[in-house]
This record gives C-alpha cells, structure tokens and sequence, in this order.
C-alpha cells in the first residue's frame, strides 16, 4: 500500500499547486527526484513558501535527509520510518511535518476508463521455455502471478532438469565437442543465474548472450571477412551515391549478439539487393537506373510583361544542366536562358501567391529583375523547389545546408494496407499539397509513423521501400525502425546521405492503463545529420472524445520519460534537445460537440466549412491555453477530418458504434496531426500538409507534412582538432530570471551548448520578490564568460545556448530556455529574451543582455536564403531586418497559423472591419490578356466574388510566445496599425504564416531601374459589394503607358442589365464558408482596402 503522501512521478510545479492549495504550514507530500535517480523530494510548506529537502538512499539503500544546514544526519530503512521520525519538533526541518497531502482521486479514477476492448497483446511475445497452462495464457496474466499458479505443483522438475533431459533427445552428433560442453555449462549452472535477472524484472540475460557469442565466434569474423566483398559488388550496380563520396570505411565492432544479428540482417539484405539489381541491370541495360534517378526538365506557361504589353512565355527548368531556358512558345527555340550560377534569388510575392520575381545577372555584370505570373500558388512553389534543387545539385558546397523532410501518421486499424500507397509519398489528396512539377525531387529523409499496425517489421519495411523506389528509382538507406507493440516509426534517407547521419537512437514510452501497456504510447527517433540534431516521436494517445485530460498527461509523461538525443543534456527534455522536432501520430483530440449534432457536422464537411469546426478541436483549444504542446507549431488545416469512415469507402463517415453499454458516438475529428517545434531563428517551411483520399483500408486517412528544414556541416576549426579558438567570447550581461515558483531556494544558472567544451554553471543569483507572487532571481554581471570551440562567425552564428535555471538545494530545474546566437551585431551588447519551461509548463522569463566576439570573417549565404519573400503591403512592417533576437520588447516567430496559437508574429492578421473589394483577379491586368489564361472564374465567385471568401481570423495571444527573436515596441505599432477599427477576436483558427525568417523586407511596390511606365491607381473601393464583368477587361496600351502622376480611372464595362436581387436565404448560403486549399494569404487582400496613396507601379499589380 503506497502512503497518502507518496505522489510519485508528479512534477516540481505540480507539487507546489498542491502544497498551496492546502494553505496550512507544516503540509508535505514526497515526490521522485528529478534529478537524482533513486532519490525523493520533502515538500513542505511553511508561511507559504515550498521547503524542498532533498532524500538519498546510500550504498546500504538507507535514506536520509540533506539540506544545506540544520539538519543532522540519520539513516532510515524505510520512507516510512523518515516521515514519522520528522513529524517530532525541532528536528531540523523549517516546521515539523504535521498533514500529509493526498493523491488526486482524479487521476486513479480516470485509468478504468481506458477502451479495454481496443487493448490487443503485443504482436510478438518472446517464446517461453515452460509452458503456460491454457487459462492462464487466456487471461493474459503477468509474469507475476505464475509462480502462485505453479505453486500446487510439487514435484515439478526445475528448468535446468528439464532442458538437460530435452538436451538427451536431440541429434547432438554434429556439434563440436567445445560447442555441446558450453550449452551443457549453461544449461547446468549459468540458466539459473540468468532466472534471477529475469525474477527481478531485467530483460537482459548476459549468460545467454556469452554462450551465444562463443557459438557464433568464428560465423562472425567470416560474416566480417565476406561483407566488404558484397558491397564492393553492389556498389556496382548502384549508381545513386555521389561520384566523389566515399564509403565510410567498416571499424570490425566487438563480437556480442547484438552486432552479430546487426551484421547478419546486413548480409541478407546484401544478398537480396545484389540479386535485384542485377536483374535489373541485365534487362535494362547499364544506363537505365542512372537515367531513372534524374529530374526531366520541366515546363511552366507563365506571364510577363514587355513594355507594358502582357505576353505568355514558357520557363523550362533543367535541373540535370543547371540551366533555367525561357521561350516564347512550348515547341519553339530557345530565345534565351540562364545558368545556375546567373540566378541570384527568387524573391515571392506574399500579396500575390502567383507571382514571383527572379534576379539574374546579365553578360555585363548587371543584376536584373524579371517578373513572372505563374497559374496558381502551387506552380510557383513547383518552380521554387526546382530551383533549389538545381541550385543544390550544382553547388560548390560539399554539405547540403538545407534538407527536405517527408512525414506521414497513419492509423491502419489493424488492417493490411492496399498494394498502392504512393499517393501519400507524393502527398496526393486534400489540405495543401505539392504541384505535380515536384513529384520528381525525392526528400532527403522519410519518415513514416503507424498506428495499429498489423504487419512485421521486415514486411512493412519493404513495402515502404518498395513504394519509394516505384516513384524515386531509388533505394533508400534505413536509418532506424522502432515498434512498440502495434505503435511503429521508420526513418529511411537517401544513399547519399549515409555517412552524414550518426549518433542514432530510439526509445519508447508505454502510456496505456497504468502506464503499464503499450497499446498506447510513443515511439521515438533521433540523430544527428552532420551538425544538426533531428528528433520524431510518433505517437498514440488515450482514445474517447471525453478523455481529454488523460490525453494530456500521455503528453507530458511521454516528454519526461522519452531519452532521445544528447544524453549530456540531461536538464532538458526533447522540446529542447534537437533543433527540429517533429510530433506526429494519432493524438486522438477530438471535435467537442454534442453528440446531437453529428449530422451537423457532416453538412459542414461536405460543404468544406472546416474553419467552424476546427474552433472546436480540442487540440488547438488545449494548445491555446498553454496546456499541451507548450511552443509547437502545426500548419493550417484545410482538409477534411481523418477520422472516423466506413472502410473502404471516403464518402461516409461511420460515427456511431454499438456497444455492450449503449450507442458510443465518434464525431468526426482531425485525430492524426503532425506538428513542430524549432530553435529560435532556425529555418524551417511546412511545405505542405493534408491527407489521402485513396487509401481506405482503415478507418483513418494517411496524413502527410512535407518541409524545409535549415542544416548545418560538421565544420572542422582551422586551428586544428583540440584547440580552442581564444578570439571568440560569449559574454550575457544585466540579466534576470522570474519564475512562477514559491520556493525560497537559492537558484544558479547553467549553460549547454554544442559550441562549448562542456556546460558552464554559474554563481548563485539574488532572490527578490516579484509582482504576482513570481520570484525575480537577479545575476546582475556575476554570469561567467563563454569561450565557444570555434570563434569563425560562419560556425558561431548558427549555434545557441540552452540555459537552465535549477535550484542549490536539490539541483533540480525550474525552467529551460534556448538563446539564438545568430545575432545582427557582434562585440556590442544587445538585448535577449527567452520564455522558460520546465516538462511542458511555462515557468517565467529569461531577460538581459548578449555580447558576441567572433574572429573575422563573414557567414556565407545558405540555400535557404536563395528563395526569400517579399511584403507587398505598405500598411505592414517595413523591414525585417530590423528584427533581432535581443529587443526588449514581445517575440516574435515566424508564424501565424494553428501552430503559432496567440504567438505575437509580424505576419498577424490586422483585425479590420472586413470591407468587400474586388477581387485580386480584376486588378491585375495580367489576367484574362491571354485567351485560356488562367482558367474562367466560377459563377458563383462572379456574382459575389469577394463576400463568398473566406478572411482569415485574427488569432493573436500574448501569452504563448516562443523562444525566438524579439520586436521592438516602436516596430508592433507600427505593424499593428490599420485603416479599420478593432474587430473582437474570433476563435482559434488557423491562420497564414510568414515562411521563413530569412524573408526579405523590400516593398514589391518598387520598380526595377529599367522599368519606366507605370500603371495607374485603382479607384476607391465601393461601399455595395460590386458586380465585375463576366471576363477581365483588359487595359489598352495607351491608358498602361501613361505617365505616373496620371489619375484616370480604370476602363468599365460597358453597361448590362442588373442581376436580379437575391432572398436573405440565398445569401446567407453565399456567405457560407467554403473550402480553399490555398492559404490564408493567398486570399486576396485579407479583406482590406488597396491603400490609396498614389499611382500604383506595374509591379503591384501584377
């Protein structure tokens, strides 16, 4: 029986929450140490403020209580004994323990509840030497209670006895001698030794693995001797790998089981590759597999300008010859093109997602600007990515410094898959989806987590690998595959990238009922690719709408009990041990509606109106109050829920179940969901996001996400290996922490980072009291200086510093934080800020100030800077290069939709009175000047092309905000300035998000220099949503080359009959919202007027 007081694995913070909710001196409560193993906390509250004693056990596992001073020492055999001995007065303690605090019924009532009928066993058991009795192997009992059940049987022979007797039946005769005496030896003596690791809980059985490694001595070292022949003969068949890189060379590794099973799983999967590519090398010849893996040139039809005349041209991209070729017509001949090396940037427009300017560099030197409207977002974005594969592909870099990273969640239902699943490789189907132009450009890591699923590992494997190859041509390397009962993750990258992953590792985590089953639970992955750490964690949590609240907690004993990544970092939890995290699985957060209105909810999905549903979705709301997923970012959702259909069917959903105890209602929600969190000032784009529509074997649709992700080499210091670099310096000057905390404990700081030899720790800091109860810890200019590894700004500007803020009395954290270096001045002392949170919670802020010293030099261009986007929008921030991670005032992350939930970002929605204007289309004289160009415009957009749109809300919070660079004051008025008033804010929704923060800052309102004329302004829009022509006018080429200054209106169309005047009934229908895979942005104008400050250049209307 565990005592009243004994709260377990509960958190610091918690803890505290419980101690104040009861109010009387002398309250205590014991929790498990956070810092020590093995070790308890003693909270006790006393003229309220949290006393935390720390309990040791030492060599003999007695405990005692340390403390800083005024407590002797004694030793106690049992936590019971201490806590009577310490309700005595006067034993040293600030008070004497006087009222136990009891566990939460809550959290011991809600565990029943579990879905016991969706519990299946594991998929493999590993098998038993002693056979089970029936009954027992049908209530799938603990190993446990077996030896109870065995107990009558008296005269039952041991296991040594009864394997020696088997040994006696078996054909023996060709074993070597020393073979069958190790077996006997084992059998005899060493079987009951490995009993008792098995009795106390141990999975590891070190005498097995001793007998086997002896057996299998002398098969390992011929498996060693005959795998680098193998290779060397696959690597001939194998044309992907990079002609100049090189094979990390095989290090013969210590000859135990675990390597020998590693080597043979190698030689078989060697054995069938070789036969599969010589196969296909004698029926296709030797070029063919080479020819497969390039990226055929692609076409896009596009518009331009020539003096002032719209004219369609062809951009052909050829990213085998590095060569961007622009044509007149699709057939015709080159008119001219440019090589990689002569396009410096592709700059988007955010007001116009069609439209895109590309710098080149002319024969003379000179750089110049050419404008282009491609025929949707998705072309543009096609043509982007190309590029940056060209750009990539013939760089001079030897290390990529950008990634692409494919993630997909799957629920399969315990159902075999169908034999095609590419569309969810190519991330076919609903949401925001990839142009076919990019179906060729195969990303540099698939990731793929499953959710009840049926097959093996081997066999999912290669059905995995199978699909990749049949849209790739290309065989991709494993990198891990992880299974926790039918819970599953596979890593699979690129060849090339073979020698640039180390540092690999998996975990689990069981969350099921009693957190003891891994019917539910999580999976995860982590490793480094060069100098960048990536972490996944797939994930399966707590079904049933109304469980909410055990959702959370899945959450957050996941975050605590997952070890992934540095083990150095040992204060951090994986929110903070990776630059890219990424989160995906069946969360199983559902749409909070009564069940009444589940036909509701149907009408809304099939008529696209997700924006009202998704102000119900339990995991933005949780999100929102800062209760999961603290800082995580997720993409705009703009498909339909992926949970719960008929099998084998997209058209119906199946929400209602029969059971035992009555009907059981499963609305349909968006249960699978893929979401992130980065390093401040770390690029990273979702580049699309959304589900198949294809695949139906299960009751869950596949989810994909595809992104960018910003990375960094292993950079080598030119001083040479064990130097360290003196020129550089990481100086923190004028800084303070407020925690929310009651304790009275002295606090120290401690800093990590890759870039230093190892943490630093600081002195103790000045406690003052702060407003609201909050603890103000003042380390004034007592921090010590940093001396990074490397002082090269190239190196030192992509690095950062965790910070940990922990306590002297028990070493245990109160809150962790992450400081960008990527700093826009060095050797001058500018401002930081950082949130702080500890296992999940917001804990306070970390503010001060950061001095930088490099060595000369100067940080080259990445990649990802290639492609940047442009603000049209003079109402907005002028510049964002203004930003830095160091002003005083609120964060700022570039973001905006659900994933940013209340995050202050530069790129928010202005909260306006929503004004019909024209829409985008009749502005722009590009459209309509060429016949079939773009594709006409629906009827139903035409009578009321802007009131039918959908306006994205404005979701702004200021109190989840997270660690990134910071916005002056002067700059957040200045962004939140509008012609409107104040709308109220709208539920949480999803909301566009400004790409990256490399994002330029030039107005597209500027011209070229070589670009004289200029368009006219565009009259004040009416107050009466306007009725435009059935076709675009277009303007003639006289009103086009007016000069600037002059203020003729636009051409009308000449006059027709007024539309008949429609019912309320019609127009409240119009006014519903319906479905656009485009994002927010995308839809013109937000619902604002075009400012009226003057004539407009031709490069804003386009």
């Amino acid at each position: 029986m565990v005592p009243c007081w004994n709260h377990g694995n509960i958190t610091r913070s918690k803890a505290e929450e419980l101690l104040s909710r009861t109010g009387k001196d002398g309250s205590f409560l014991v929790r498990a140490s956070e810092s020590i193993s093995r070790a308890y906390a003693l909270c006790v509250l006393y003229r309220n403020c949290v006393y935390t004693y720390r309990i040791l056990p030492n060599e003999d596992d007695k405990f005692t209580v340390q403390a800083s001073e005024g407590v002797p020492m004694r030793f106690f055999t049992k936590l019971d004994q201490l806590i009577e001995f310490y309700k005595k007065e006067n034993m040293g303690l600030v008070t004497h323990l006087q009222y136990p605090v009891p566990l939460e019924e809550e959290d011991a009532g809600d565990e029943p509840e579990e879905d016991t009928e969706s519990i299946t066993s594991p998929p493999e058991l590993p098998p038993r030497n002693i056979l089970l009795p029936q009954g027992l192997c049908d209530a799938k009992e603990f190993p446990a209670s077996l030896e109870s059940a065995r107990a009558p049987e008296v005269n039952r022979p041991s296991p040594s006895e009864t394997l020696l007797q088997r040994l006696q039946t078996v054909d023996t005769s060709g074993l070597p001698e020393e073979h069958l005496k190790a077996i006997q030896d084992y059998l005899s003596t060493q079987l009951l030794l490995d009993l008792e690791f098995v009795k106390t809980g141990s999975g590891s059985l070190p005498h097995l693995k001793k007998l086997t490694t002896l057996l299998c001595k002398e098969l390992y070292s011929e498996v060693i001797r005959t795998l680098p022949s193998l290779e060397s003969l696959q690597r001939l068949f194998d044309q992907q790998l990079s002609p100049g890189l090189r094979p990390r060379p095989q290090v013969p590794g210590e000859a135990n089981l675990v390597n020998m099973v590693a080597k043979l799983s190698q030689l078989t999967s060697l054995l069938s590759s070789i036969e599969d590519k010589v196969k296909t090398f004698l029926s296709e010849g030797p070029e063919a597999s080479h020819r497969r893996s390039l990226i055929p040139p692609v076409t896009f039809e596009v518009k331009a300008e020539s003096l002032g005349i719209p004219q369609k041209l062809q951009l052909k991209v050829d990213v085998e010859s590095g060569k961007l070729i622009i044509k007149k017509s699709k057939d015709g001949s080159e008119d001219k093109f440019y090589s990689h090396k002569k396009i410096l940037q592709l700059i988007k427009s955010q007001k116009f997602l069609n439209k895109l300017v590309i710098l080149v560099e002319t024969e003379k030197e000179k750089i110049q600007r050419k404008e282009y409207v491609f025929a949707d977002s998705k072309k543009r974005e096609g043509f982007c990515q190309l590029l940056q594969q060209m750009k990539n592909k013939h760089s001079e870099q030897p290390e990529p410094d950008m990634i692409t990273i494919f993630i997909g969640t799957w629920n399969m239902g315990n159902a075999p898959p169908p034999k095609k699943i590419t569309s969810w490789f190519l991330s076919k189907g609903q949401g925001k989806t990839r142009d076919d132009t990019a179906d060729y450009i195969p990303h540099d890591i698939y990731v793929i987590g499953t959710q009840e699923d049926p097959l093996g590992e081997k066999e999912w494997l290669e059905i995995l690998r199978h699909s990749l190859q049949e849209i790739t041509s290309m065989t991709f390397k494993t990198v891990a595959i992880h299974t926790l009962w039918n819970i599953r993750i596979v890593v699979l990258a690129k060849p090339e990238h073979e020698n640039r992953i180390s540092h690999i590792c998996t975990d689990n985590v069981k969350t099921g009922i009693a957190n003891t089953l891994g019917n539910k639970g999580a999976v995860g992955v982590s490793f480094m690719f060069n100098g960048t750490s990536l972490g996944f964690v797939n994930s399966h949590l707590t079904s049933g709408s109304e469980k909410k609240l055990r959702r959370n907690q899945n959450y957050m004993n996941i975050l605590r009990f997952l070890a992934l990544g540095d083990k150095k970092l040992s204060p951090f939890n994986i929110t903070h041990r990776f630059t890219h995290l990424f989160w995906l699985g069946d969360l199983n957060y559902r749409v909070e509606l009564p069940t009444w209105e589940a036909e509701t909810i149907i009408q809304k999905i099939k008529q696209q109106q997700y924006t009202d549903l998704l102000s119900h979705d339990q995991l933005l709301t949780e999100r929102k109050e800062q209760k999961v997923f603290l800082h995580f970012e997720e993409e705009e959702i703009t498909f339909a829920p992926t949970y719960r259909f008929e099998r084998l069917t997209r058209d119906r959903y199946a929400y209602t179940k029969q059971k035992a105890t009555g009907m059981k209602y499963n609305l349909p929600s968006w249960c699978d969901r893929v979401l992130w969190k980065s390093y401040p000032l770390v690029h990273v784009v979702c580049q699309s996001y959304g589900s198949t529509s294809d695949i139906m074997t299960s009751d869950h649709s596949p989810v994909f996400a595809t992104f960018e992700a910003g990375v960094t080499s292993q950079f080598v210091s030119k001083n040479g290996p064990g130097t360290v670099d003196g020129q550089g310096q990481i100086e923190f000057l004028r800084c303070y922490a407020t925690l929310k905390t009651k304790s009275q404990t002295k606090f120290y700081l401690e800093f990590h980072s890759s870039c230093l030899e190892s943490f630093v720790k600081s002195q103790e800091g000045e406690n003052e009291e702060g407003s609201e109860g909050e603890l103000v810890v003042k380390f004034g200019e007592t921090l010590p200086k940093l001396t990074p590894i490397i002082s090269d700004p190239e190196y030192l500007l992509d690095q950062h510093i965790l910070i940990s803020i922990k306590s002297s009395d028990s070493d245990e954290s109160y809150g962790e934080g992450c400081i960008a270096l990527r700093l826009e001045a060095t050797e001058t002392p500018l401002p930081i800020h950082t949130p702080l949170t500890h296992h999940g919670e917001m804990t306070g802020h970390f503010r001060g100030e950061i001095k930088l010293q490099t060595s000369q030099g100067k940080k080259r261009e990445k990649l990802y800077d290639f492609v940047k986007t442009e603000r049209d929008d003079s109402s907005g921030l002028k510049s964002l290069r203004n930003f830095s991670s160091h002003d005083s005032g609120k964060q700022w992350e570039p973001a905006g939709r659900p994933g940013d939930l209340g995050k202050n970002t530069a790129e928010a929605c202005p909260q306006e009175d929503l004004q019909p204007t024209k829409p985008e289309m009749f502005e722009n004289p590009l459209y309509g000047s060429v016949n079939s160009f773009p594709k006409p415009i629906p009827r139903k957009e035409q009578e009321s092309p802007k009131l039918l749109r959908k306006e994205p809300p404005s979701c702004l919070d200021s109190g989840l905000q997270s660690p990134s660079i910071v916005l002056t004051k002067a700059q957040e008025g200045e962004g939140g300035k509008g012609p409107g008033k104040q709308a109220p804010v709208p539920p949480i929704c999803p909301a566009p998000r400004l790409r990256s923060f490399t994002c330029s800052s030039s107005a597209e309102g500027r011209v070229a220099s070589g670009d004289k004329s200029q368009g006219k302004p565009k009259a004040p829009a009416s107050s009466q949503a306007p009725v435009p022509a059935k076709r675009p006018i277009k303007p003639s080429r006289s009103e086009m080359s007016q000069q600037s200054g002059s203020l003729s209106m636009p051409p009308t169309p000449s006059p027709r009959p007024p539309l008949p005047v429609k019912s309320p009934a019609v127009l409240h229908l119009q006014h519903s919202k319906s479905r656009d895979y485009r994002e927010n942005t995308e839809l013109p104008h937000h619902g604002k007027h075009r400012p009226e400050e003057g004539p407009l250049s031709r490069t804003t209307m386009q």
